[in-house]
């Protein structure tokens, strides 16, 4: 018989440890509290006057209050305190008072459905919690006083609701009093001396009906949470992916620093362009040329972001001149094909005049535009000669 126990008591616990293994989020001291009330009557254990009286027999309704916290998925702590009144005279618990006696006891509580089956993340609509703790008993009536008990109860619990706040279950349970002297227990028969039959069960059977609410946690809801645990594998690949976004950010910043060095460059060469006389070609015809110009990068017709000051001055012109029309030439340096050359300064006067167009709404009737090709007559510093110009040809 020994080995038999022994084997299963190992099974058990195999069973256990293999259902702990599921790792909840960290929780805080205001997390996984609880508070209920249950109903529901008691009755002695022992018959007396020839079964007449006492067990099944005699009955008295009670209320109670619990309130507890659940400190792991397996196991928590509660209060929990009965009140027993109006009972018949066949409890053994008549008594003059409204409230024939009382119990208040703490409790250990013990999760069976999660000690061998494991916590899923959140709690199962059915469980069945073991309970069990000392306490202390009180009777009201005449030499009748309290004492310790101990009380063992099992709930079938049913949890509710989309976040399974509400949880309501059936609980039978029992309370032994201390069986000496006889005053200490409220639940015993006083028609019964219990010192002439110490064998015999001094306590109470109870059924009740109870309802708890689960108070919302850290974490968001009103249980435990699971903890998202990663594989060493996936925490590999993830540490792989950080350092190649590491890798790309410092490629991006090399690129930057880069853009950066040209744009200084721009700037540097742009203010020596800029602290230089102003030359003024002047054609056949007399032409009014304007300041500023507008410089391009080699090889590209697209407008940097620092060459929309100097459009921006001649659209302050145009605006201040409603009847002036300009006239933008685009050019190119020497180097390179000739052909090319033509259509890249035809270009970047085009994307001149769209930017006057459509950046400072300047009537398109207004402007003209001409590719001159390359040039190096322009300015003796060859970026220089990568432009457009704008002419005045208002009539």
């Amino acid at each position: 018989m020994r080995k038999y126990l022994l084997m299963l008591a190992a099974a058990m616990l195999t069973v256990s440890a293999s259902a702990q293994k599921t790792v909840t989020t960290a929780s805080k001291a205001g997390d996984n509290w609880y508070v209920g009330i249950n109903a529901g009557a008691g009755t002695p254990m022992v018959k007396w006057n020839n079964g007449d009286a006492g067990f099944m027999k005699g009955f008295a309704p009670s209320f109670g209050i619990r309130a507890g916290k659940n400190l792991t998925t397996v196991f928590g702590l509660a209060l929990d305190v009965n009140t027993y009144f109006e009972a018949n005279e066949k409890s053994g618990m008549k008594k003059k008072t409204f409230i024939d006696g009382m119990n208040a006891n703490i409790m250990g509580t013990f999760n069976l459905s999660n000690l061998f089956a494991g916590y899923k993340g959140e709690p199962r609509t059915f469980e069945v919690i073991a309970l069990a703790g000392p306490g202390y008993s009180r009777s009201f009536g005449e030499n009748h006083g309290g004492g310790i008990n101990v009380k063992g109860a099992l709930d079938f619990a049913f949890n509710l609701g989309a976040k399974k706040a509400w949880q309501i279950y059936i609980e039978p349970a029992a309370i032994f009093g201390q069986p000496l002297p006889q005053y200490a227990n409220p639940f015993r028969n006083n028609l019964y001396d219990a010192s002439k039959d110490k064998n015999k069960l001094n306590g109470l059977f109870q059924l009740n009906l109870g309802v708890n609410y689960k108070f919302g946690t850290s974490n968001g809801t009103h249980n435990f949470a699971k903890e998202q645990l990663r594989d060493q594998a996936e925490i590999d690949a993830l540490n792989a992916n950080i350092n190649n976004l590491r890798a790309a950010n410092d490629a991006k910043a090399s690129q930057i620093a880069a853009l950066e060095k040209d744009n200084a460059d721009l700037k540097k060469k742009l203010a020596d362009c800029e602290a230089r006389p102003t030359q003024i070609v002047e054609e056949v015809k007399k032409e009014t040329v304007l300041q500023p110009i507008v410089i391009f990068r080699q090889g590209k017709s697209t407008i940097d972001a620092a060459q929309y000051a100097n459009i921006e001055m001649i659209a302050k012109y145009m605006k201040n001149h409603p009847e002036a029309k300009v006239l933008v030439r685009g050019y190119a340096s020497p180097e390179g094909n000739a052909e090319l050359n033509q259509k890249l300064s035809v270009a970047r006067a085009e994307s001149v005049k769209t930017a006057l167009i459509n950046r400072y709404k300047i009537a398109a009737d207004r402007i003209t535009v001409e590719g001159l090709g390359a040039t190096d007559k322009l300015s003796d510093e060859i970026d220089f000669n990568r432009v457009a110009m704008f002419v005045d040809t208002t009539k």
